[in-house]
């Protein structure tokens, strides 16, 4: 079922109602959510109802879901002071900041709560009764009787699949479009993979997904990844670096790196966590006794032998021929030497 929202845009001072139920009545979890808000004067400027999905939807997440969804709308509108009528004794103190979560996914949509609260002038927690809530109660409901009268197969919008039951299907938290869940697999490991944070498969959307609520979609190897894509978007692509040492891989900025020493010309730097030393400007591991200019002389992916080659021609003061790159030591007499192929070069 769709969202159905009215919106009525007004200057006066707000009061926002709330409320999200669970219903266990078939054989499946059904939950919805009815929002309201109100000025000053009892006229009812806005409301919205709509369906929460998920197999596992507890009343304290519906509740809280229903309060995100109000907080969002009024922010929508540009209001900046309001109160929050809620009935739910627990939720109360977790506004209120007298309660702390204590499952993940839980945590995760009051820190969005709180977030969204912040950006308001004020935003005073009231408790009441179910009375004075009673509108969006009835809009709650509303949402649940729908989703138990029509039980309608889901349909997935990228596979076409039309015979999905919700457990099979994936609600994106943060703008409620639903896809099935194999499609979202796949999505999640692709973008992964080419280095992005998955974000919502409705074309032109860009919410993005969570790695909480998307925890029980992912292999072992996706999850570190996923987490690592996290740590990146944190860091500016320019400020991004990462220890070349194979069995460490870590995630730096710039601004964390150790003091370059003056004699390394500034490249030499060590990871942060792992400590190994590495050239900066090479992005390998540090190449003792040889400069960056040298180093890139080798080539790409040069073997210890080259490395250890170039660094006795740099102590030996031999030369390299440019044509057929072999080392030339003078022994006696003039600059000019002449190599093997007869190509003359000035040492």
């Amino acid at each position: 079922m769709d969202e159905e929202g009215t919106l009525v845009p007004s200057r006066d001072m707000y009061r926002l109602y709330f409320k999200g139920l669970v219903s266990e009545e078939t054989s499946q979890l059904l939950a919805g959510f009815g929002v309201a808000v109100y000025d000053q004067d009892d006229n009812l400027l806005f409301q919205m109802k709509g369906p929460i999905h998920g197999s596992d939807i507890t009343v304290l997440e519906a509740e809280l879901t229903a309060l995100k969804r109000g907080l969002t709308a009024t922010l929508k509108l540009g209001l900046d002071q309001i109160s929050i009528y809620c009935d739910h004794d627990h939720i109360y103190e977790l506004v209120m900041g007298r309660s702390v979560p204590e499952q993940d996914n839980i945590a995760m949509l009051m820190n969005d709560v709180q977030r969204m609260r912040e950006q308001l002038t004020s935003s005073n927690p009231i408790l009441v009764t179910r009375d004075q809530i009673s509108f969006a109660y009835k809009l709650a409901m509303e949402t649940v009787a729908s989703n138990i009268s029509i039980r309608m197969p889901a349909t997935c919008s990228i596979c076409f699949n039309d015979d999905l039951e919700a457990e099979q299907m994936y609600s994106v938290p943060l703008c409620g479009h639903q896809f099935c869940v194999e499609c979202v697999k796949r999505h999640i490991e692709v973008k992964l993979l080419e280095g992005g944070v998955p974000t919502c498969l409705h074309y032109q959307c860009e919410s993005k997904l969570t790695l909480t609520s998307c925890a029980n979609l992912l292999t072992p190897k996706l999850k570190p990844i996923w987490e690592q894509r996290i740590e990146e978007e944190l860091i500016p692509v320019a400020d991004r670096v990462y220890c070349p040492n194979p069995t460490c891989s870590g995630l730096m900025s710039k601004t964390e790196l150790s003091t370059s020493t003056e004699e390394d010309g500034g490249s030499r730097n060590c990871c942060v966590k792992c400590g190994e030393p590495f050239c900066i400007n090479c992005k390998v591991p540090w190449h003792s006794n040889l400069s960056c200019d040298d180093y890139k002389r080798l080539g790409p992916n040069p073997t210890k032998n080259d490395i250890k080659l170039k660094v006795l021609a740099n102590q030996q003061k031999w030369r390299q021929c440019g044509k057929c790159q072999h080392m030339i030591a003078r022994i006696e007499g003039c600059n000019v030497v002449i190599c093997r192929y007869h190509h003359p070069h000035i040492l």
